[in-house]
């Protein structure tokens, strides 16, 4: 089985349409487009090609890091 290194690790909006906060599934997409932008980070590019789990990572935000915590999981559970 192939184990996909974490600094090859992308993030997509299925990663972020289904990591689990406050008892439900899912950040919503206008709360994250803020978000994207307050971090000069683009959502079009996001949406379009993923962004590497590091760029999330150096914001240090606690929604950030739990959405690559999430893909983690995600990416194992689908033997990446």
């Amino acid at each position: 089985m192939l184990v996909m290194k974490e600094s090859q690790l992308r993030i997509w909006p299925k990663h972020l349409y289904s990591v689990p906060f406050h008892g439900r599934i899912g950040y919503c997409a206008a709360g994250a487009r803020q978000w994207f932008a307050a971090h000069g980070l683009s959502w079009a590019d996001f949406v379009n090609g993923g962004i590497a789990a590091r760029q999330l990572q150096a914001t240090g935000d606690p929604l950030a890091l739990s959405l690559v915590e999430h893909a983690k999981e995600q990416e194992l559970l689908n033997g990446r």
